[in-house]
């Protein structure tokens, strides 16, 4: 199949971001100060890797193949209390981050599900945003389970 410029474009920034997704979940991992948190960046980092492998597949013509990763379910549990540790501030601060960026990666989606003209792309970035937003709620819960959201 092939893209118009303006899908091409848009491809390589659902690209972009994606990589900048993978990046900062790998490098927010190791930087958590609370484990359950960092198990969640890992487990968003993985999926954020398929959504770059079905993008890579649309980019060379493939029709996307909606498989491996998908959003991890979880609950969390308070790790912190209502005091304003360093360690609360810094998850904090990582959280806040990632929410943004993934507010910002399903803008990105919405937006090339209207732009995309072959049905079958406009309905795996569908999919994908529909994760992106998964992941925006799961952050919120830790989030919210940690007294950091108000």
């Amino acid at each position: 199949m092939q893209l118009t410029q303006k899908e091409a474009t848009l491809l390589k920034d659902l690209k972009d971001q994606e990589k900048l997704c993978i990046d900062k979940y790998n490098k927010y991992a190791s930087s958590a100060s609370d484990q359950q948190l960092g198990q969640l960046f890992r487990k968003l980092s993985e999926v954020e890797q398929s959504h770059l492998k079905i993008l890579d597949d649309i980019g060379e013509g493939k029709t996307p193949q909606f498989g491996g990763a998908s959003s991890p379910s979880m609950t969390f549990t308070a790790t912190y209390g209502p005091a304003e540790t360093e360690q609360k501030k810094n998850d904090c601060y990582l959280c806040t981050d990632t929410l943004t960026m993934e507010k910002h990666a399903s803008h990105l989606y919405d937006t090339c599900v209207f732009e995309f003209k072959n049905e079958a792309l406009r309905t795996a970035l569908n999919k994908i945003q529909a994760q992106e937003q998964e992941h925006g709620k799961l952050i919120y819960d830790y989030m919210s389970q940690n007294g950091m959201y108000c």
